[in-house]
């Protein structure tokens, strides 16, 4: 149920019937809430049942989780833990995507910490590796690491972290017989580069009959995009579905996108674009606008920056690029203009921020930030830096949008 308004209509009728204290009613309530992103009313939901069983919990670990309030989803395991209920599977698939998601945005929390270290999980800041360790060591003890969504978890955190050595331990502990481990070891190399490996992985899940799916094919593509392996992907792209059986996704055209854009090739990737059988979403444009910016195509920049403002008119990243692209080619007339359409919609850029921790506290820093306690020592560090390296390094830039 994606329909919120129907979902609260069945809400009602359930209500009605006399099945609001009934678990069963009661938890797919919860799920579909947690779907529609409506945490407020799951959180409604699961105060009010008289009764919960470990798929209620979960359900409401997942809707925090989904929501990015990750806070709730610990403090919501802790008291399950804390009321008798054994974790199971899913459970722990929550968890480590807690773990998973903090680690890519640098999310910590010290009062998360303090409430986690009562069961002996975190003695450290939440997000970092130590955390994902002692959660998988608790998987172990609760015998779900060989299932495979727990286990396909383990592996994405370990690969995001960069160990793909623990992230292939916990791959060949799993269970084989489905693509699901398959897919998430193929996509843990993948973001690194290890195309060649991908590809081995591939050939073995054919030579074992493991079952393929479209996620597979996305991670092929993605191995062989991030290693500018563009006739591999493409050959790919192009029998997938003859081949394979498996008919081409908006994702798999985005990655296909991405594969071409990297290499350059960026009227390939407008062509792709043009074959495609169905409407382009707004992701499948900004990764070709991406792609314009890093090799300087402006003329077709503004015809995909105009596909993409018609699908998404108040996208405040596309007037970025945009900007970006002028400023960097020194037209400062057209820079102006995209720059006083930003303003009139009410659209501002977004600052970056960057994360380092010291001694297991984390520091967050955001673009041209002076309100750091220690901002002298840090300039002061940085134009030792800059006094110890003088020459002028290679910048790089790679895309800045891609299919995963």
């Amino acid at each position: 149920m994606g329909c919120p308004a129907l979902g609260a209509q069945l809400h009602s009728l359930i209500v009605k019937a006399g099945l609001a204290n009934n678990v069963f009613a009661a938890t797919a309530l919860l799920h579909m809430y947690a779907k529609c992103g409506r945490t407020r009313d799951a959180r409604r939901v699961f105060a009010g049942m008289p009764e919960r069983n470990t798929v209620s919990w979960n359900a409401l670990v997942a809707s925090y989780v989904e929501s990015g309030m990750v806070a709730p989803a610990v403090q919501l395991f802790v008291k399950m833990e804390r009321e008798g209920l054994r974790p199971d599977e899913a459970t722990f698939a929550a968890l480590l995507t807690v773990v998973d998601e903090s680690n890519s945005s640098g999310v910590c929390s010290q009062k998360i910490l303090e409430l986690m270290s009562m069961h002996s999980l975190l003695p450290c800041v939440l997000a970092l590796l130590r955390l994902g360790r002692q959660i998988h060591g608790l998987v172990i003890r609760s015998g779900f690491a060989s299932n495979n969504f727990v286990s396909s978890s383990l592996i994405f955190m370990y690969s995001k972290s960069g160990i793909l050595d623990d992230a292939m331990k916990s791959f060949e502990e799993a269970d084989k017989s489905s693509s699901v481990p398959w897919n998430s070891m193929m996509f843990g190399y993948a973001q690194h580069g290890h195309a060649q490996t991908v590809l081995s992985l591939f050939n073995e899940m054919l030579e074992l009959k493991v079952p393929l799916d479209h996620i597979t094919f996305v991670g092929l593509i993605t191995a062989c995009s991030h290693a500018g392996l563009v006739d591999e992907g493409s050959e790919i792209l192009n029998t997938m579905e003859s081949r394979y059986g498996i008919p081409l996704r908006m994702e798999h055209y985005a990655c296909g996108i991405d594969l071409y854009g990297r290499a350059g090739q960026l009227d390939k990737a407008k062509e792709l674009i043009d074959s495609m059988p169905f409407e382009p979403d707004a992701m499948v444009w900004m990764t070709l606008l991406g792609a314009c910016r890093i090799h300087g195509n402006m003329e077709l920049a503004s015809d995909v920056a105009s596909h993409l403002l018609e699908a998404e008119p108040r996208q405040h990243s596309t007037y970025v690029l945009l900007s970006s692209m002028y400023s960097g080619l020194g037209m400062w007339s057209d820079r102006a203009i995209v720059q006083k359409e930003m303003k009139n919609k009410g659209l501002s850029k977004v600052p970056g921020w960057s994360w380092i921790e010291v001694k297991n506290e984390v520091h967050s820093f955001n673009a041209e930030d002076g309100s750091h306690p220690r901002m002298d020592e840090i300039y002061e560090m940085l134009g030792l830096l800059l006094h110890n390296f003088p020459v002028q390094l290679p910048h790089q830039e790679t895309t800045a949008f891609s299919c995963i």
